[in-house]
C-alpha cells in the first residue's frame, strides 16, 4: 500500500470511486478525471451499466462490484465514497482498517447510532476523512467566510454608523453576538422518487439536504448550536431555527414547490454592525465593513452564453439563466436550462481534501464538524415530530 500521508509523495494519486451513481457521475468522476494530481484508477458499483459508462466515458482503469477489492488494492490511494447513506460504515471500516484516506459524501448515515459508530471509527483509525458538504469548498463562501470571522474577531465600525446614543448607549450581552439566515428555493420536480421512499430516505430533505445548511450555519457562527424548533408542512416546506449557547441564531427556510429560473440559495450573515451576503455562490454583497469591497463577483460553470449578462454576478447569472430556459425550451430538452452554474465546490473540495492529506492544506470537513450539523439537523426533525423545541444534549 502506497498511503499518501506515509509513502513518498508523488505527482498523481490514485482514486477509487464506490458508489457510482448519478452524484459521482455528474460531480466526483469528472472532477477526479480533469484533475491534474488524480487519476480515476477504479471505479465499484454493483450496477453493471454504471460501470460499463465509467469505463467508456470517463476512462477508468478498472472497475469492481466489490469494494473490498477496490479498497484493497495496493495501487489505490484515496477513497471517494458515493453510495447512498445504506452503505457507509461498512466500507469506512474497510477504508480504516486499509489505512486510506476517505471523502465520504453526506449525510454521514441515516441513523445518529451509525453515525456515530462511524466517527468512532475514524477516530480510532485517525485516517484522513473528508465529508462532503462542499459549499465549504466554494470560492464565493470561503471569501464569505474570511471576510465575516475576520470582522467579527476585529469589527472595524464604518464612520457613518448612527450611534444614537453615544456615551449613554446601554449595555447589552447580546452586544456584537451574529446573527444568519439562509433561504432555499428548490424544485422538486426534480428529485428522484426514492427521495420520498420512508426506508430509503426515512427522513426526507430534512435530512438529505438539511446538513448542508446546519453547517454552513454552525461554520459561519463559529459557535456551539444549544436548542433547534422547526416547523414542517409536508415534506416539500419548512423553517428551522438554531439557537448557539453563546447568543448567536440562525434561520432556515426551506421552499421545494420553487424553481430553478430564480437562484436557489441565498445566504445573509449579520453581525457587529456588518453584513455579508452571498446570493447563490455568484456573489458576495458587503455593507458596513470598512475596507472589504461591496461587490464581489464569481465566474461561472459551463457557461453556454458568454455574451449575455456579462455583468457577472447574480445580475448576470440571471440573464445567462433566461438564456438557458429559452433554449431549453425551444429544443425541448430540460436540461439545457442548466448552464453558467454557480460554482458549489464540488471539485475544490476534493483538491483541498488532497492537499490535507499531503500535509499542505488545513482540514477541509473533518468527520466531527459533519456530526454535528447532522446533529443538529437530527434535532430539527425531532423538533417536528415533537411540536417542541428540541435541546442539542437530547440528540
Amino acid at each position: 500500500m502506497r498511503n499518501p500521508v506515509k509513502g513518498p509523495m508523488k505527482d498523481r494519486y490514485n482514486f477509487a470511486v464506490i458508489g457510482c451513481g448519478a452524484l459521482a457521475r455528474y460531480a466526483h468522476i469528472p472532477n477526479i478525471v480533469k484533475s491534474p494530481r488524480m487519476v480515476l484508477h477504479t471505479c465499484c458499483d454493483v450496477s453493471q451499466e454504471a460501470l460499463a459508462e465509467c469505463r467508456s466515458q470517463f476512462g477508468a482503469l478498472h472497475t469492481t462490484s466489490d469494494f473490498h477489492a477496490a479498497i484493497n488494492d495496493p495501487e489505490v490511494d484515496v477513497i471517494c465514497l458515493a453510495t447512498t447513506e445504506k452503505l457507509r460504515l461498512p466500507v469506512i471500516a474497510a477504508a480504516a482498517k486499509a489505512g486510506k484516506p476517505i471523502y465520504i459524501e453526506k449525510p454521514v448515515a441515516r441513523t445518529l447510532k451509525e453515525m456515530y459508530e462511524i466517527q468512532k471509527v475514524i477516530r480510532e483509525s485517525g485516517i484522513p476523512a473528508c465529508v462532503g458538504h462542499n459549499r465549504r469548498s466554494s470560492p464565493a463562501m470561503i471569501e464569505a467566510h474570511r471576510i465575516f470571522r475576520s470582522h467579527m474577531a476585529n469589527p472595524k465600525q464604518a464612520p457613518w454608523r448612527w450611534d444614537r446614543e453615544g456615551a449613554d448607549r446601554p449595555k447589552l450581552p447580546s452586544d456584537g453576538v451574529a446573527g444568519m439566515t439562509v433561504r432555499i428555493n428548490d424544485d422538486w420536480w426534480s428529485w428522484k422518487s426514492w427521495v420520498f421512499d420512508k426506508e430509503q430516505a426515512p427522513e426526507g430533505q430534512m435530512l438529505f439536504e438539511m446538513t448542508h445548511y446546519t453547517d454552513m450555519c454552525n461554520w459561519f457562527l463559529d459557535a456551539q448550536p444549544q436548542q433547534v424548533v422547526a416547523l414542517e408542512r409536508g415534506q416539500l416546506n419548512s423553517g428551522v431555527v438554531i439557537a448557539y449557547k453563546t447568543g448567536e441564531m440562525a434561520t432556515l427556510s426551506m421552499y421545494a414547490n420553487g424553481t430553478f429560473g430564480y437562484p436557489k440559495e441565498l445566504y445573509e450573515m449579520f453581525g457587529q454592525g456588518g453584513a455579508v451576503i452571498v446570493d447563490h455562490m455568484t456573489e458576495i454583497r458587503t455593507a458596513g465593513i470598512p475596507g472589504v469591497p461591496d461587490r464581489i463577483p464569481f465566474p461561472f460553470l459551463k457557461d453556454r452564453h458568454p455574451n449575455v449578462g456579462t455583468e457577472g454576478g447574480i445580475y448576470g447569472w440571471l440573464a445567462k439563466k433566461r438564456a438557458a430556459c429559452a433554449e431549453a425550451e425551444q429544443k425541448g430538452d430540460p436540461m439545457l436550462a442548466f448552464a453558467a452554474e454557480p460554482d458549489k465546490g464540488h471539485a475544490h473540495a476534493m483538491e483541498r481534501f488532497l492537499d490535507e492529506i499531503l500535509g499542505k492544506g488545513p482540514k477541509v470537513c473533518p468527520i466531527d464538524d459533519a456530526v454535528l450539523a447532522t446533529r443538529v439537523a437530527f434535532a430539527a426533525i425531532q423538533s417536528v415530530k415533537t411540536g417542541r423545541a428540541v435541546n442539542m444534549d437530547e440528540v
